[in-house]
């Protein structure tokens, strides 16, 4: 089963074609991060009018790509949420447009259905899974006791990680996105700042808010004391912090449920102190199944959707032509 994939959540447009659920035969990205740098994020109205003007190219490239033809497509996924409203409806008015004039199936994928499955690429999904979502508008814990079951047990109470790290780098003066940039400045740096943990009512829910306020009043604090602000360092402290509190999180779900893989998801998937940690979980829990997107697969890509479309269809996920973005949409199992 061949199935063309569409993606347009937030600033990436992407086309691909998925065989299977497994075999990524094309995956095709117009992104357009350069742009959004100079309004220091991702400014909505622009980037839905790139995604009109990219969307065509990324789907004929996929196929073209794939080395197959509309012919060879048996069905057309696309992300219908969460996301940028504006952006998703230029790729949900594409599939269902595809869907109809084809008369193929159309089958709706979540944002993050799509970055738990893009972890097929690494290995095998054994259930019960617990899949750790880190990225710029997520962060949770989803415990998925069946193939296509989601259960949030643990969220943010405010920012989300990928959020976060956007804000410190704005604070620090640093470019966007922030996440790579605090992941290679933290990387340089050494333990001369040290700033509080968080505690929320839920012991695994999430809170970034006070971490990124305690990097403001740090570089006040050194500003007032006429200490330069040792950015490499500060990028340490705060990176070493959130990354903390993610696997602390991880750990307590983990005393909690008895699961078979342990699954990280996401864009900030790709931070290097994120699977640093990760890895060494094994040294704890030698029989579960860790498994991590490969890089390239970390960002939003549709590729992921394609995965995840595989399953969904399977599990009965169908859409009419009524088939709506939705920015606020909830995962929904089957």
């Amino acid at each position: 089963m061949k199935i063309l994939a569409i993606e347009s959540s937030c600033d990436e447009t992407s086309a691909a074609v998925v065989e299977n659920g497994q075999d990524v035969l094309s995956n095709v990205v117009s992104t357009q991060i350069d742009i959004h740098k100079q309004f220091g994020g991702v400014f909505p109205e622009v980037a839905s009018r790139l995604h009109v003007e990219k969307i065509n190219f990324v789907i004929k490239e996929s196929l073209e790509k794939a080395d197959v033809t509309f012919d060879d497509i048996d069905a057309i996924a696309v992300t219908e949420g969460p996301g940028l409203v504006g952006s998703l409806h230029v790729g949900v008015t594409a599939a269902k447009s595809l869907a109809w004039a084809l008369d193929k199936p159309l089958i709706p994928v979540h944002h993050i259905a799509g970055h738990i499955y893009a972890n097929k690429l690494s290995g095998t999904l054994d259930f019960p899974l617990l899949s750790l979502v880190v990225s710029g508008g997520h962060t949770e814990l989803i415990y998925m006791e069946s193939d296509y079951h989601f259960e949030i047990i643990g969220k943010t109470q405010d920012d989300a990680v990928g959020e976060a790290y956007d804000k410190v780098a704005r604070l620090l003066g640093l470019s966007y996105p922030g996440g790579p940039v605090i992941d290679k400045m933290a990387q340089q740096g050494k333990a001369n700042y040290i700033l509080p943990k968080v505690k929320t009512e839920n012991p695994l829910d999430f809170s970034f808010s006070g971490l990124k306020s305690a990097v403001r009043q740090l570089t006040l604090r050194e500003e007032r004391n006429e200490r330069p602000v040792i950015v490499e360092d500060v990028a340490y402290a705060f990176q070493h912090a959130a990354v903390n509190e993610l696997v602390t999180r991880v750990k307590l779900a983990l005393a909690s449920y008895d699961v078979k893989t342990l699954a990280l998801a996401g864009g900030v998937a790709a931070n290097s102190e994120v699977r640093k940690q990760m890895n060494e979980l094994k040294d704890t829990y030698p029989e579960l199944n860790i498994l991590q997107p490969p890089l390239w697969a970390c960002m939003d890509q549709a590729a992921m959707i394609g995965l995840a479309a595989f399953t969904a269809f399977e599990k009965g996920a169908r859409a009419t032509c009524e088939l709506t973005a939705q920015s606020n949409k909830q995962l929904q199992s089957y």
